[in-house]
């Protein structure tokens, strides 16, 4: 079938389906161009509904450098909801990229962003969909070479058997090099006539053998011991890497231009609006976070570049809306002369700018003035936890009076709710902790009624703590279906403003990412069984169906508790150990040493207090 009479069958089933417009392509700033007249093909998949992955920065990055370059085609997919999907399957119709319908199996690289492990299922079906073989092994170089990055690369291990290559580090230098490496080894194996797997495996050990951050995973096996933990990391070649090491680009964020045409959706997203990266890592190390390891080391842009970049941005898409994102935008060094130029330069258009990651410090007092005129119903927070204590074990310095004051400007300055995020399951964590989540979230309420003579909304967005690779928390296990249910339980008899919200993320959701995060490739036909059998969205609450993955890992024979609730020895080899992070594994284990350490004063604390602080026990938090 050809492109053009693959487009007309799918505009004939659109019809069909909710919200057409995301399938169709044709988006303003999108990129067709003639394959005849380019030397590779690429496309960005995102294993996630269209409007999700529109509002992801970093595909609107890659695809502008890409695209910048003459001799690539880049083009779009993302995962077809389960009514088009559907349509797909009656019709015999491929996934295809959004900009010429071409089938995903006619691309000479298919590359997934992996931003949340809950979306593998749908990885999988993209490439089921594109016509794509579903294991490595069954792969020819006339096929697509399947490359994955993002956060979830970080332990590859579960995906191991259906990618077939991981970028580790950032994409902006990484992607390009693979797209130049693969189509120079693809076009000398075409030319010799030679398209076998043997030669494909050859190509790829030739690429990973040329750098130190790609991960080929066919070209190591995993040797066990007795009790299941893994005893040794072989290669079955000589000429790949030992370890692999992050991709890293340049220090100075301003050599790597910002894409000022994104692609500008037809449909409504849920981020509708201009981003700008203004700042790449975070100066803090809080022991629970992968993101602040693997973006490291922390990278600006100049305060010039930015207010460029989006008013440029604002003059191609008329978006009245700038995002200034980052993983602490208040820590952005320059961060008072920015938002006072940001401000010179959008308000006399009508342009708001927003914070969405404001750092709890003594500055947060003179954010909201900073931000006066602009609209801003909201404020979104993270203080994580609510106690001084828990706030040294986890290795987040901040404090309640700045928090409280913070919020107490932003309510003065008109705004009419705060959001605040917080962890739930952390190690050590006791009743106490819990108090304070809700104690806090009533606190500014308050606050809110002092300073407008009205108590002021509250939303407290609690998460379920999942120790992530890389991080000092990695060897910790994660708690237990009982203990989440009970910790919520507590929190929502607790609270008695009704102006104060407590949103306990998924526990289900929580609990089948902790097994895709920790998980090894032992995992990997659990997650294939469970996609078999129907898993589809699962970050979605109306499409999720937990027994579904449950009864699939049961009759696989996979201990869940064994990858997602044992403690592990600091001495024992994890799944992820050869992908070498930044700092390195020696520093996670120091940070953990110190953590054990904090544990024990916690503890020791709690002894000689009323019971106030004990941990939920099996009988119910607080006692």
């Amino acid at each position: 079938m050809t492109n053009t009479a693959l487009r007309d069958a799918v505009m004939r089933v659109l019809p069909r389906v909710k919200t057409p417009a995301q399938y169709t392509g044709g988006e303003l700033h999108s990129v067709p161009k003639d394959h005849r007249q380019v030397r590779g093909k690429l496309c960005l998949c995102f294993p996630d509904a269209y409007t999700l992955g529109m509002s992801h920065h970093g595909l609107q990055v890659l695809y502008t450098i890409m695209n910048n370059d003459p001799q690539w085609a880049c083009e779009r997919a993302f995962a077809p909801w389960m009514d088009f999907e559907a349509e797909l399957r009656r019709n015999r119709l491929p996934l295809y990229g959004l900009e010429t319908f071409t089938p995903l199996s006619g691309f000479d690289v298919v590359g997934f962003s992996l931003q949340y492990e809950v979306c593998y299922s749908n990885l999988l079906n993209m490439i089921d969909l594109g016509g794509i073989p579903h294991f490595a092994t069954e792969r020819f170089v006339s096929d697509p070479l399947v490359i994955a990055g993002g956060p979830g690369a970080q332990n590859p291990e579960l995906l191991a058997p259906f990618v077939d290559l991981f970028v580790i580090g950032d994409g902006e230098e990484s992607l390009p090099w693979v797209m130049e490496k693969w189509m120079a080894l693809k076009e000398v194996a075409v030319r010799e006539g030679d398209l076998s797997h043997k030669r494909r495996l050859d190509m790829l050990a030739e690429l990973v053998g040329s750098t130190k951050w790609a991960y080929a995973p066919c070209f190591y096996e995993f040797d066990y011991h007795a009790d299941g933990t893994i005893a040794a990391v072989n290669r079955t070649r000589s000429d790949v890497p030992v370890q692999i090491e992050s991709c890293t680009i340049a220090q100075d964020l301003d050599d790597i231009p910002l894409p000022t045409k994104p692609v500008v959706s037809f449909v409504q997203t849920p981020h509708d609006r201009i981003a700008i990266e203004i700042m790449r890592g975070c100066p803090w190390q809080c022991r629970f976070c992968q993101s602040t390891v693997i973006k490291r080391p922390l990278r600006v842009r100049s305060v010039e570049t930015i207010v460029q970049a989006a008013l440029e941005s604002y003059r191609n898409t008329g978006m009245n809306e700038v995002s200034l994102l980052s993983l602490s935008s208040s820590d952005y060094p320059h961060f008072e002369e920015l938002v006072k130029r940001m401000h010179e330069v959008f308000a006399p258009l009508g342009v708001n700018v927003s914070l969405p990651s404001l750092r709890v410090n003594h500055q947060l007092r003179s954010v909201p003035k900073l931000m006066k005129g602009w609209r801003r119903a909201g404020m979104t927070l993270a203080p994580e936890v609510a106690r001084d204590d828990m706030r040294t074990q986890i290795r987040k310095p901040i404090k309640n009076d700045d928090l409280i004051e913070g919020c107490r400007e932003a309510f003065k300055e008109g705004m009419s709710h705060v959001k605040l995020y917080f962890l739930c399951g952390l190690p050590g964590e006791r009743a106490a902790d819990l108090d304070g989540i809700v104690d806090l979230a009533e606190a500014i309420s308050e606050v809110g009624k002092q300073a407008t003579g009205r108590y002021k909304e509250v939303t407290a967005s609690v998460s379920n703590f999942i120790p992530k690779p890389h991080t000092p928390y990695q060897w910790n296990g994660m708690q237990a279906r009982d203990y989440f249910i009970r910790a919520g339980d507590y929190m929502h008899r607790r609270k008695r403003n009704k102006f104060v919200r407590i949103k306990q993320h998924d526990i289900e959701t929580s609990l089948l990412e902790g097994i895709l995060t920790r998980g090894d490739r032992r995992v990997s036909m659990g997650l294939y069984e469970a996609w078999k059998r129907g898993a589809r969205f699962d970050g979605w609450k109306e499409c999720f169906q937990p027994e579904l993955w449950w009864s699939s890992f049961r009759d696989l024979g996979i201990d869940v508790d064994f990858y997602r609730s044992r403690q592990r020895q600091v001495t024992e080899k994890l799944p992820w150990d050869h992908v070498n992070v930044k700092k390195g594994r020696a520093y996670l284990e120091k940070e953990q040493e110190r953590s054990v350490i904090q544990l024990r004063v916690m503890a020791e604390a709690v002894s000689g207090t009323d019971g106030a602080g004990e941990a939920c026990g099996p009988t119910g938090c607080g006692g």
